[in-house]
């Protein structure tokens, strides 16, 4: 899509919120909802997005305008669905599968995922199982339960936050520990992505496959970013 506007500005509204204007005009969702936001921080990020495009917009170098636009889109009118997706990834969670026959790498994933693993138990009352191989680890339902608890404290924004970093990582106790600032982007996506660079110091890197991690990396550091943003 061109560029249809000169500039774009962070406003206050009557209702308290803010909103991105272009040329004066509000931003809507794609579902046509005004995008109207309760951090000024956060806003002003989002309209430095669209203020920085070039002739031509691309969506894929706004990740803040996408994840308020999720928050508004979909979590506000579909939450249940939302929550029931992170307790999906809870029930499989990366940080409980470790590898089978590779004593190295599963010492790895002891030494970083463990003390993830305790943290939730510790923070949430949610203490999961954890297995070898592809074998699936039931987990136990009062952990679920905790981890529900959880989620729902989280208002739309950062549950749609939550619900990135929990899809790009493969881990719903990671997001949790990125959201509660536990560990960092940076050490989140290291932890997320063990196997993978333990694999490529074995047999070499793939092209594709490192232009993926990038792309998932800069997803998982917005992610982060929108987080504290809004809590600026």
């Amino acid at each position: 899509m061109k560029r249809f506007y000169k500039q774009a500005i962070a406003s206050g509204s009557p209702d308290g919120c803010y909103a991105v204007l272009l040329d004066g005009k509000a931003v809507k969702t794609p579902k046509r909802a005004l995008l109207l936001l309760p951090h000024l921080a956060l806003v002003e990020s989002i309209a430095g997005e669209w203020d920085s495009q070039d002739e031509d917009i691309n969506p894929q170098t706004m990740p803040l305008t996408r994840l308020a636009f999720a928050a508004i889109d979909v979590v506000v009118p579909e939450r249940e669905a939302v929550t029931e997706q992170l307790l999906n990834y809870a029930r499989h969670d990366l940080l409980c599968y470790r590898a089978e026959g590779l004593p190295e790498l599963t010492a790895r994933q002891a030494q970083v995922w463990d003390p993830l693993l305790d943290w939730a138990a510790e923070s949430y009352g949610a203490r999961l199982n954890i297995g070898s191989g592809i074998r699936h680890v039931e987990q136990p339902l009062k952990s679920i339960v905790a981890l529900e608890q959880a989620i729902a404290r989280y208002g739309e924004f950062k549950l749609a936050a939550l619900h990135a970093a929990t899809t790009i990582t493969g881990s719903l106790i990671l997001a949790l520990a990125l959201a509660a600032e536990r560990v960092k982007a940076e050490e989140a996506f290291a932890a997320a992505t063990l196997d993978e660079v333990f694999q490529a110091e074995k047999w070499g890197r793939d092209m594709e496959a490192e232009q993926r991690r990038l792309r998932l990396h800069f997803e998982l550091a917005a992610a982060a970013r929108f987080l504290r943003l809004l809590e600026a």
